[in-house]
């Protein structure tokens, strides 16, 4: 913030110490310009009204310097940087209103997640491609329902507003139909009608190549067991008594807002072994398509072998610090992961969702 002090001395140092033939003076023009970048109006004018009294005193030692054509410089690059100031000032104003209303938004569509469902512990990590952007079209959502913890993890093809749209609309209807309906695959159609009527509410250009993939994850009260409905979405990664598996679907279900055109909505819910002590990494495909200076992805499966079964918050920071090394800080893509681990049931004797539903 004191570059421009330090230029004004610099330039007012050299002017009256080096022979006037070198005229060290012309560049005082330039230094209510720097101010205006850096200044509000007001410092920045009483900068420019200092360089010119400088330039006054110049020309009382130095009588044929020239002293009017550079003084007429400053009083003219004083008013050009005072406008420049003002439109700069405006402009962070306005900047800082949109950062806030993209915060609110994502508060809405990323609201912290609680760390500890029953005896589920949740931890989540979300970073921006962009290095000013705080949401994207990465999605992801914790439930604790009368049918177990519910989860949900995502991605909207496309960047910019309409990808945040679409995943809003995604998000809102997981919300309702996760306490609403039994089973995944009810919850996986309640999505697809959601993000379907946001694209014919929203038409946009790309509307027949809007869609969405995701991954839905039911851990049951009783615990034993995960179920998972996969519509496209990368697998998940789990840590099974100290084993790497990857929950890979066994038959393919159709991505969000893409069932009508391959076949309808056939969805095919699968299970696994879930005990407590066991982790699981849920994440969009920006983790995996993270690419070093060679070009090539980021080995996730590899990496997750040699965490040694680290909490989540501990392997999710893990995670983000290699993700921004291995790329060297330039991520292409939007990137979301939750990482899950099952505590030690206290009691056994938790309401089955069917008891619930009976209440």
């Amino acid at each position: 913030m004191l570059s421009p002090v330090v230029l004004i001395a610099a330039i007012a140092g050299l002017a009256f110490t080096t022979p006037r033939e070198v005229a060290f003076s012309r560049f005082l023009p330039v230094v209510p310009a720097v101010a205006a970048s850096m200044w509000p109006v007001l410092p920045t004018v009483l900068l420019g009204t200092l360089c010119l009294l400088i330039m006054v005193g110049l020309g009382l030692v130095y009588p044929d310097l020239g002293t009017w054509w550079t003084a007429a410089a400053i009083v003219a690059g004083t008013a050009v940087g005072a406008y420049a100031s003002h439109v700069r000032l405006k402009r962070e104003q306005a900047l800082l209103q949109i950062r806030l209303v993209a915060d609110a938004a994502q508060g809405v569509l990323l609201r912290p997640l609680p760390r500890r469902l029953g005896c589920v512990e949740i931890e989540s990590l979300y970073l921006a491609a962009a290095a000013q952007a705080h949401i994207g079209g990465d999605f992801y959502e914790a439930l604790d329902t009368p049918y177990g913890v519910r989860l949900l993890i995502g991605d909207v093809r496309g960047k910019g507003l309409t990808a945040v749209s679409a995943a809003s609309a995604v998000v809102n209807s997981f919300r309702e139909a996760a306490y609403d309906l039994p089973d995944l695959c009810g919850i996986a159609r309640r999505l697809e009608v959601g993000i379907t009527r946001h694209s014919a509410a929203y038409p946009a250009p790309d509307l027949p190549e809007r869609f969405a993939t995701a991954l839905l994850v039911e851990i049951p009260h009783e615990g034993g067991c995960l179920r998972l409905l996969n519509c496209g979405h990368p697998p998940p990664l789990l840590l099974h008594r100290g084993e790497l598996r990857v929950l890979s679907a066994t038959a393919p279900s159709p991505p969000l807002n893409l069932a009508s055109l391959i076949g309808g909505g056939h969805y095919r819910i699968d299970t696994a072994a879930f005990d407590p002590g066991d982790h699981m990494l849920l994440y969009t495909d920006g983790v995996t398509e993270t690419r070093n200076h060679t070009g090539e992805f980021f080995p996730l499966s590899d990496w997750l072998r040699q965490q040694t079964a680290a909490p989540p918050r501990e392997l999710l920071d893990r995670l983000h610090r290699d993700l921004l090394h291995y790329s060297s800080g330039g991520l292409d893509d939007d990137i979301a992961a939750l990482a899950v681990h099952l505590h030690a049931y206290p009691d056994r004797e938790v309401p089955r969702a069917s008891d619930s539903d009976a209440t």
